[in-house]
């Protein structure tokens, strides 16, 4: 046994690594039973006090429960996203194609744009809605039929028709790149659970949003206008106040479920929050128990834990604290965490003008860079003439106050007015990386985006759907295997046995490195597993057959063994590793089923090689070295 030790500790090894990547999926699934059985329960409950709740109202609140419950366990969370991960086909939710609208694009672009313009543009559109090509290029091929030089309407009057459609093409591929970025953004900000999003073609966007089913939100998710404002950050003394009335008209209310009637009347006794008990403070003071403003800040910002943002959110929310937020006033978040603290991110709460004091619009450029002076990160804007001016005056009678620039909802940046800015040219400071500059560069022209997206095909996978699949993948899985193991086991017997437990442990592999590498599964993926583990059963009649002849010619089992490895060896690898070519193959030029496809048979085959002639000879060898027989049938 001694001989065998290290190969002993190996196996055991790569399973006790399996079972640490496939543990959050087991986890996962345990906690989604916990979770759906408490909305059931608190389903029914909500259904029996609001008997004539619409299902929109009752839909809304399951979901504030779902988020509550989520986000108080950091656990959940992170088994969630460890877990195997399910695609589009498995799990249902929304398929959307969406096409960045080049001919706007460049009705954008053109400089006196005459009757003439307009007539390549229609004879263009006409063309590209049954074609794939280019847009630039059938623009350019229909003004040349007309005798008409694209320096007409872009570039200068010098530049030839080349450089001009090469200008041309690099705006419509940035275009499509800025329109990509603000739909991961928003996909991001709504969160969705492993959502796909990629480019298909020169113009248009694949997008796949796992788990949803709401077409309109969707819709508006990806086609609203990209929004950026400049919002006046309130006066601290302003802030204060307000978070005080919030606080008061919160207190003695329970924090988790806001929908519950209240239960306690706040505490009248007047004391400082320093003389109160933590839960005499949680309960005078519900808002700053989960937001904290910074006392060492000149600011009234709110910092808040990533798993109390749905708290806080529910609180702000309540109809009672609406009354006493003023209407010209909101409360908008960070767009990513300030920091991180015990492993969770620090989002920022800011609470600025509701009006917008600039729009956008007026943005004509962004540069990321750094600033000379001290090499820290900074982005520079420019600004329309129309723009420059609002922005020197607005400028001018804010000096000292920070002003918020937001981009659909978050706020990327609150800098400091330090000095009236006029030309139309102004940067933002304090940005923590060249990286975060560039993206905020991205953000910032994303706000002047000047061609529309729009959705052209969209699919809606129903969770039933999505549910019958995953059922039948597994019954057919199940039946299969469960046919396969008992036949190996009444052929080849003690053989048999050995066959079955390799072929489990194969399977096992499988999900294990799916999991490792945050892979997705798919239905082509689960015919991927199921025709490994024929390939697996194949592999060990091969094995077995041989040491079946080689019995029969009288050798001792230890030389059959050997024999029966050797001559099937040289089959087994040939076909698995030509077949694992194939995959390759289909992996690297192939797309979404395909690539699930070809994934899972090349990490099948891995396993099948590593548990056919490593794990199975092994556990022969032994049988052998102490004194035993095994049955080959």
């Amino acid at each position: 046994m001694k001989k065998y030790r290290f190969k002993i500790f190996l196996i055991l090894a790569i399973i006790g690594l399996g079972i640490y990547f496939l543990y959050p999926t087991i986890q996962d699934y345990f906690n989604s039973k916990e979770i759906q059985k408490v909305l059931q329960e608190r389903k029914e409950t909500y259904l029996k006090e609001h008997p004539n709740a619409k299902p929109a109202e009752l839909d809304r609140y399951l979901t504030q429960i779902e988020d509550s419950i989520r986000n108080a366990d950091p656990s959940i969370k992170k088994a969630r996203e460890k877990r195997i991960k399910l695609g589009l086909d498995l799990q249902g939710g929304m398929y959307i194609v969406l096409e960045v609208n080049t001919l706007k694009l460049l009705e954008k672009l053109a400089k006196n744009p005459d009757e003439n313009f307009y007539e390549i543009l229609k004879a263009t559109e006409n063309i590209v809605k049954v074609s794939e090509e280019p847009v630039v290029q059938v623009f350019a091929q229909e003004a040349k039929k007309r005798g008409i030089r694209l320096s007409r309407y872009f570039g200068e009057i010098r530049d030839d028709d080349d450089k001009i459609i090469s200008m041309l093409e690099k705006q419509a591929e940035d275009a499509v790149t800025r329109a990509q970025e603000i739909i991961r953004n928003r996909v991001d900000q709504y969160g969705v659970s492993e959502p796909s999003i990629h480019l298909s073609g020169s113009r248009r966007i694949i997008v796949e949003l796992p788990g949803v089913a709401r077409k309109e939100e969707a819709r508006q998710l990806l086609q609203g206008t990209a929004l950026l404002e400049f919002n006046l950050v309130k006066d601290p003394e302003f802030t204060f106040a307000l978070l005080e009335k919030i606080n008061k008209v919160l207190a003695g209310k329970p924090l988790e479920d806001t929908l519950v009637k209240d239960t306690a009347k706040a505490d009248t006794t007047k004391k400082s929050p320093d003389q109160m008990t933590k839960e005499e403070f949680e309960k005078e003071y519900p808002l700053f128990t989960v937001a904290v403003p910074n006392p060492q800040s000149q600011t009234a910002d709110l910092f808040v834990r990533e798993n109390d943002r749905t708290k806080v959110e529910m609180m702000l929310n309540r109809p009672e604290v609406q009354n006493v937020i003023p209407k010209d006033v909101k409360f908008v978040w960070s767009a990513k965490p300030e920091f991180y603290a015990e492993g969770q991110g620090i989002y920022r709460l800011y609470c600025v003008k509701a009006t917008p004091e600039l729009t956008g619009g007026v943005i004509t450029d962004a540069r990321a860079t750094l600033d000379p002076q001290n090499s820290s990160p900074i982005v520079t804007m420019e600004m329309n003439a129309e723009g420059a001016r609002d922005w020197a005056r607005i400028t001018g009678n804010n000096i000292d106050k920070r002003i918020a620039i937001i981009l659909d909802g978050v706020v990327f940046s609150a800098p400091t007015v330090r000095s009236k800015i006029t030309g139309g040219r102004s940067q933002i400071e304090n940005i923590g990386t060249l990286e975060e500059a560039k993206l905020l560069e991205i953000v910032l022209k994303a706000g002047a985006l000047p061609a529309p997206v729009e959705i052209i095909e969209e699919r809606v996978i129903g969770p039933s759907l999505g549910q019958d699949s995953i059922q039948k993948g597994l019954t057919s899985a199940f039946l299969g295997g469960l046919f396969v193991i008992i036949f190996m086991l009444i052929w080849y017997r003690t053989a048999g046995g050995v066959a079955d437990f390799a072929v489990i442990l194969n399977v096992f592999f499988i999900l294990a490195v799916l999991a490792g590498f945050g892979a997705t599964l798919t239905l082509p993926g689960i015919a991927g597993i199921i025709l490994t583990i024929g390939m697996a059963v194949d592999a060990n009649v091969l094995v077995n057959e041989r040491v079946r002849e080689e019995l029969k010619t009288g050798k001792t089992i230890k030389a059959a063994i050997d024999a029966g490895y050797s001559k099937a060896f040289s089959a087994i690898f040939d076909g698995n590793i030509t077949t694992f070519f194939t995959g390759l193959i289909l992996y690297q030029f192939g797309s979404g089923p395909i690539q699930g496809f070809a994934l899972t048979l090349m990490i099948g085959i891995a396993a099948t090689l590593f548990t056919q002639l490593f794990v199975t000879r092994l556990i022969f060898d032994v049988f052998v070295e102490q004194g035993k027989k095994p049955n080959f049938g």
